[in-house]
């Protein structure tokens, strides 16, 4: 299945214009839409008050393709963004960002996915910079020039005090750096995973767990 992922909240594209430029996108690489899936909200509600698309995300199938004007349609969140491109990965869904021209699945870079991200938090604190900046959100840092490295030696294993000595940086700053932004979190999960399939050794075995499906399982755990 093919599908058209669009969604209506506030401050966001028209509807009509995040169709546009999905059709026309699906024309330029040959792909049938299946089905249109809309999301309507009279406000940017959290994930986890989204209980609609966490029921179209555990309804994929592996080889389903999802196309979506842009990243933020997702969530505009960078936290919540791992956690629903990780859910789609656990399902072998395809994720096509229209707007970005870019295919997400398991054989995607993680260094491909992490501009977007730091474009998304650099937007948020843009707009909140008169506001003053809420939980949870995260500024720039100098340690942003470093990310591609911090990403690769990690996934090879290296300690933060091996890369703070590589890198001749601070190894508290560093280590700082990596737990806000959730680095080490990424290369453990499925990004790790789908940034080096040659060194993972058969893909096909390897079972992905969406992590609204974990926090169902643990719920029910606690209630029983």
């Amino acid at each position: 299945m093919i599908y058209a992922y669009i969604r209506q909240i506030p401050n966001v594209s028209h509807l009509v214009e995040q169709q546009r430029d999905i059709l026309t996108f699906s024309l330029t690489k040959g792909l049938e839409i299946d089905k249109e899936v809309v999301e309507y909200s009279t406000k940017n509600l959290p994930i986890e008050e989204r209980a609609e698309f966490e029921t179209f995300l555990q309804s994929m199938h592996k080889g389903d393709t999802v196309l979506v004007s842009h990243i933020e349609m997702l969530s505009d969140k960078a936290e919540e963004l791992i956690k629903v491109i990780n859910c789609m990965l656990s399902h072998n869904v395809n994720l096509w960002l229209v707007k970005s021209n870019i295919v997400v699945n398991k054989e995607t870079a993680m260094v491909d996915i992490f501009p977007l991200l730091n474009a998304l938090r650099q937007e948020e604190k843009e707009k909140t910079n008169n506001i003053g900046r809420p939980k949870g959100s995260k500024s720039s840092s100098k340690f942003d020039i470093y990310q591609s490295q911090v990403l690769k030696f990690l996934g090879e294993g290296m300690s933060v005090s091996a890369i703070a000595r590589e890198l001749e940086v601070s190894r508290s700053s560093l280590k700082d750096y990596i737990e806000s932004r959730g680095i080490k979190e990424l290369v453990e999960s499925t990004w790790m995973e789908m940034h080096t399939p040659q060194e993972v050794g058969g893909m096909d075995n390897v079972v992905l767990i969406c992590p609204f499906e974990k926090e169902k399982t643990a719920n029910r755990k606690k209630v029983s």
